[in-house]
């Protein structure tokens, strides 16, 4: 505490059993307060993706994508490497195996433990790391990992049974598959909020690393997490990583769209193998893929500029003034949809590159409409000076326009 606090507080005890003008308030403030000189405890993460710490302790982490894109693949992955030491690019983080809690709330019984059995046991098998058994859940158990599926129970009972559960089990990591079921109403601005503190504040108590599942939005362009919880979460989350299908190759991609610290720029690739399970694989062979002849990837090459050199970078400007066009604002996922749509672009992280280079280029200008929404527009150019001459021929002044790029 600081010295004006201290003082007051010493003044207090001179007056123990009076009336305190020190308030709760006030007290809290000092416990909240921070200073280069306070004792924090050390972020600590749980696994790595390659060679990036990732997947923090007393944090929340989003894994979306659309319907049937991998989600439930990916956080298999996770829950198999907290036993083993890898699972496909993951690796964890020291060498005593982690305590799992698996919160179900969207499939069935039945599919909740045929992908218990049947994949998350059968990958920790795999990794030759543990003895094979006749009796693999025993293993499990063995092994500290509790699932609990509660799509029957009321929403509002799933949110206290969380807690409860986190609470009992005091799990290093928990994969709440998935957060929408936590609410009623995925466009209730104070229940998304409610739902999130709640959720970081189990995070932070129970020094546990939280992974949310999320959907996408339905349109095929539009990549932004459904409703206001999905807006909550991506405020709040650590780390985002979406999930993709990659057709026709039926191809999974993981990709890291957003982090608070360590960028993995690496896309992580899987394909199913005829045993049902995830294996790793190389980048498709189309679409957002590299061009060996060209050099860089299979962009519409009207946005493509090259160089002296050969090198080759997107003509952001071009690219962001095509797309908003002769509109005033569009929304931040109107134009991702239009951007993509022009250039190609099929990777979240790419575009989140060029967003920000036209931001910061003072090609568009992000400001927010009444409901709080990001929106966009163009950035007017600069203004066309004029160049007076004389018209030797006619006597005349005329002017002649030159552009300040």
């Amino acid at each position: 505490m600081n010295e004006n606090v201290m003082s007051q507080l010493d003044a207090e005890l001179e007056h123990a059993g009076e009336e305190t003008a020190l308030s709760p308030q006030m007290l809290l403030l000092e416990q909240l307060r921070i200073t280069p000189e306070k004792e924090l405890p050390k972020m600590e993460f749980l696994f790595q993706l390659y060679d990036k710490p990732c997947f923090p302790r007393r944090e929340l982490v989003a894994i979306t994508g659309k319907a049937k894109s991998g989600k439930t693949f990916v956080t298999s992955m996770l829950m198999a490497c907290c036993q083993s030491r890898d699972v496909l690019a993951f690796q964890r983080i020291g060498d005593d195996p982690f305590r799992v809690l698996w919160y179900d709330t969207e499939q069935s019984d039945e599919s909740t433990q045929d992908i218990l059995k049947n994949r998350i046991i059968r990958l920790l098998n795999n990794t030759n790391l543990t003895n094979p058994t006749n009796n693999s859940c025993n293993l499990w158990s063995e092994k500290s990992i509790d699932v609990f599926n509660v799509r029957g129970v009321a929403w509002k009972e799933r949110r206290n049974l969380l807690c409860e559960a986190v609470t009992r089990c005091k799990p290093d990591l928990v994969i709440v598959d998935g957060i929408r079921d936590l609410v009623n109403d995925i466009n209730d601005g104070v229940l998304a909020q409610e739902v999130m503190e709640e959720l970081m504040h189990l995070a932070t108590e129970h020094d546990c690393c939280i992974v949310c599942v999320l959907h996408q939005n339905k349109s095929g362009e539009d990549h932004n997490l459904r409703g206001w919880i999905g807006t909550e979460l991506m405020n709040k989350a650590f780390e985002v990583y979406s999930c993709e299908k990659l057709q026709p190759q039926r191809i999974f991609s993981l990709e890291q769209t957003l982090t608070r610290k360590y960028d993995i720029e690496q896309t992580m690739y899987f394909e199913v193998g005829d045993d049902g399970l995830p294996v790793s694989c190389g980048a498709p062979t189309d679409g957002g893929s590299k061009d060996k002849a060209d050099g860089y990837p299979q962009l519409n090459a009207d946005y493509i500029r090259h160089d002296e050199q050969d090198q080759w970078q997107v003509d952001v400007r071009r690219l962001f003034s095509d797309a908003i066009g002769g509109r005033q604002q569009l929304t931040g996922a109107e134009l991702r949809s239009e951007v993509c749509r022009l250039s190609n672009i099929r990777s979240w992280k790419f575009y989140n590159s060029l967003l920000e280079q036209a931001v910061n280029g003072e090609v568009v200008m992000k400001s927010y409409d009444h409901a709080a929404h990001v929106i966009y527009a163009l950035r007017p150019q600069a203004p066309v000076q004029t160049e007076l001459y004389q018209d030797v021929r006619g006597g005349l002044l005329k002017g002649k326009g030159k552009s300040e790029k």
